[in-house]
């Protein structure tokens, strides 16, 4: 029978009641002829409680602690899901990640998917199983060792399920209905896309936009998996939701597809540093030891043999980036006078492929902020986007000048 990936997003299984209406979703597929993975998150807001425990009980924890207590929650709505098919005389069984196995390496936290072996889950399908229900966001290290895959992860499990298995699609079901061309909550001129790139659905995910893992879309684009985005909570439909393709399949035309956002990032500058060869390298060598997530990077001109360096990194990993620093500066790696974190910035970015081939879309973006009276603190930029750092606290009213300049509510 043809393989169908489905994934839930913690909102499509905050409770009993969704869980049930999730399954039904799930009983439909089955009854079309499916053999169907789920993959599902944990319930809404029990990663957060999770990892505030840790946090709580030890600010600088050991890592792989953090995967054994935060991967439990997946755990519980796998198990839910398979009783509750089950009940539906649907034949499911639940699947954590070592079962599988799906192997990963040891980076925990943020471990990479190596391997997701297919014999035992094609061994039930063959005795009679119709539905595996695995728990997302999880699997098992060469040691041993329950691993997690970053926030987000079980989008990147259901990838990686779907391309290993070779499923005809992989649908991830959240709490909107689509790809918005930006956050319905911040703008209600918010248009949903009936179809994205996979480019420029990559870059929306690593800014900020929440619908997908910045890995899950990198996956499907390598290994070419039909993806489609969409709500749990509307009635089913082909037409439905957001398909994530290759460019070739786009009609729309638009310059800029969409605004991205990110609020919880921080700006750091180190002052004063040797300006030499080599420095950069001392600096982020260490904050990539560290597991530090660098994204924007500007160098000052030198002065007098200094320089100062500024870098974007997550608000919850500040302190950690401190004191990977300070520790590299003690062991004589580096030199600075001092570490300034700005943790009240947001990020905010323009992204579409048609800006490969239309000039001016920066400078149409900085007037636009500009007119606002916004400050850009720093700018980043690529083939398909641009990203600026500014005040938090203008980070709603960027979204929707930019939306509104770029006419997002519009299709091409």
């Amino acid at each position: 029978m043809p393989i169908l990936v489905m994934k839930f997003g913690g909102t499509s299984v905050a409770n009993l009641d969704r869980i049930r209406r999730a399954a039904k979703r799930v009983g439909l597929e089955v009854a079309k002829g499916y053999d169907v993975i789920v993959i599902v998150s944990a319930m809404s807001g029990k990663t957060n409680e999770l990892v505030g425990w840790v946090n709580e009980t030890s600010p600088l924890y050991d890592a792989r602690e953090y995967d054994a207590v935060v991967s439990s929650g997946e755990n519980v709505t796998a198990g839910l899901m398979a009783l509750t098919l089950q009940e539906m005389d649907v034949p499911a069984r639940s699947w954590q990640g070592w079962q599988v196995p799906l192997k990963t390496t040891s980076a925990h936290g943020q471990a990479r998917i190596e391997e997701i072996p297919t014999d035992n889950l094609m061994d039930k399908f063959g005795e009679g199983m119709r539905v595996a229900v695995v728990a997302g966001f999880q699997g098992i290290s060469p040691e041993g060792r329950i691993t997690t895959l970053g926030r987000g992860g079980s989008d990147t499990t259901a990838v990686a399920f779907a391309a290993a298995f070779d499923a005809e699609r992989c649908d991830i079901y959240t709490d909107v209905d689509g790809v918005y061309t930006t956050d319905p909550r911040i703008s209600d001129k918010a248009r949903k896309l009936d179809k994205i790139a996979f480019e420029e659905m990559l870059e929306l995910a690593s800014l900020g936009a929440k619908v997908l893992q910045t890995r899950s879309v990198e996956l499907a684009m390598r290994y070419n998996v039909k993806l489609r985005v969409l709500s749990s909570f509307e009635e089913p439909s082909d037409e439905a939701g957001t398909l994530v393709c290759d460019e070739e399949e786009i009609m729309e035309d638009k310059v800029v597809s969409g605004v991205a956002y990110s609020r919880d990032e921080a700006k750091m500058t180190l002052v004063s540093v040797e300006d030499r060869p080599g420095i950069a390298a001392s600096i982020f060598g260490p904050l990539a030891d560290a597991g530090i997530n660098v994204d924007m990077i500007v160098q000052n001109i030198s002065d007098e043999g200094t320089t100062d360096m500024t870098f974007s990194c997550p608000t919850d990993q500040v302190a950690r980036a401190e004191k990977a620093l300070n520790d590299a500066k003690a062991a004589g790696t580096i030199g600075f006078e001092e570490i300034i974190a700005d943790t009240n910035v947001a990020k905010i970015s323009v992204v579409g492929i048609g800006m490969r081939s239309q000039p001016g879309v920066a400078a149409k973006m900085f007037k636009v902020l500009s007119n606002e009276g916004i400050n850009i603190k720093v700018i980043a930029t690529s083939e398909i986007k641009i990203s600026v750092l500014i005040d938090r606290k203008y980070m709603e009213l960027a979204v929707q000048a930019l939306h509104d300049a770029f006419e997002l509510e519009k299709a091409a």
